[in-house]
């Protein structure tokens, strides 16, 4: 990993996150389904690749993901594993038999029953984090039920460390400067193509010592490979988010480093941020990645990148 991890703001997390996870919303069917067998190489192309950080969460394919880190882990080879899941959203089996459905649930009892079923589908006592998931519109139910939910569930033991995931920076914000908040995951909202999350998360993070996960480094595809048919945030790519990918990767072919080395080591430039997840539905996947966040990236390149507004300025040295 070579970027500058030494000058991490200390967090209040109470032990250390690896600088590099996989977010497993591809093992759980996202845009395309993956099979058993792809799902287990990935996982052991990751314990090959020294990756212990595993990012899911009961939505990702109805508890699928959940369930193949449950069933896969131990079988890979990965050793010591930090686990992340959410809660706030419950899986609730049709009346006709057909599958699942996701309903929202941020009483006490619906914390404790979401934890509770992440545990059993991942074979676990205990998970490292807990985040409440995608609560930009439910700031009257975290006050009012959900917050203490998972801080108890923190007290007994049932959790490590407790945050929020979203991919909106300013509610996540307005919950670190509201909670007592051990770590965040914000999605999309950190990348070369997106700053959102630098003038008001990140700032007040580093101030309150709250560890920063950054997910979507990639744009969902577009700053992986910027062609005609990439997606970015989810939908198909509007024609000047290209022009900007593809500036951005001319930029880094001038030094020969890959587009995607970059967009995964960007995040770290900002003292915050403590780890990046990045989706994973192979084991090629896998292993650029893990490439990609080891790959040198010389500081000029990164003046070049500010010089064109992909990097803020105050991030880079000279």
């Amino acid at each position: 990993m070579t970027a500058p991890l030494a000058r991490r703001t200390p967090s209040r997390l109470p032990f250390d996150l690896p600088p590099l996870g996989i977010g497993t919303a591809p093992l759980g069917g996202l845009f395309e389904e993956v099979t058993e067998q792809d799902a287990a190489a990935t996982l052991r192309a990751a314990a090959e690749a020294g990756i212990r950080y595993f990012d899911t969460a009961p939505r990702y394919g109805h508890g699928q993901a959940e369930e193949r880190l449950g069933r896969l882990l131990e079988p890979a080879g990965v050793t010591g594993p930090v686990i992340s899941t959410k809660t706030g959203w419950l899986l609730r089996p049709r009346a006709d038999g057909s599958g699942t459905d996701v309903v929202t649930d941020w009483t006490e009892r619906g914390i404790r029953e979401s934890l509770e079923s992440s545990l059993e589908r991942l074979g676990r006592d205990a998970v490292d984090i807990l985040y409440l998931h995608d609560a930009d519109d439910y700031a009257d139910e975290v006050r009012d039920t959900a917050y203490t939910a998972v801080r108890r569930l923190r007290d007994e033991g049932l959790v490590k460390a407790i945050g929020f995931g979203m991919n909106h920076s300013a509610p996540l914000a307005a919950y670190v400067a509201g909670y007592e908040v051990d770590v965040v995951l914000i999605a999309g909202r950190f990348s070369l193509l997106d700053h959102d999350a630098r003038d008001t998360l990140l700032p007040l993070c580093a101030k309150t010592g709250t560890a920063v996960v950054v997910g979507g480094v990639f744009n969902t595809g577009l700053l992986a490979d910027p062609s005609d048919d990439a997606m970015f945030n989810y939908r198909p790519v509007p024609a000047e988010a290209l022009a900007r990918a593809r500036r951005c990767q001319a930029l880094c072919d001038e030094f020969g480093v890959p587009l995607p080395a970059a967009a995964v080591q960007f995040p770290y430039l900002h003292p915050a941020v403590t780890s990046v997840v990045v989706g994973c539905r192979s084991a090629a996947e896998v292993a650029a990645n893990a490439e990609a966040a080891r790959t040198p990236v010389p500081d000029e390149l990164w003046r070049r990148l500010a010089d064109e507004g992909f990097v803020p300025r105050e991030l880079v040295a000279g």
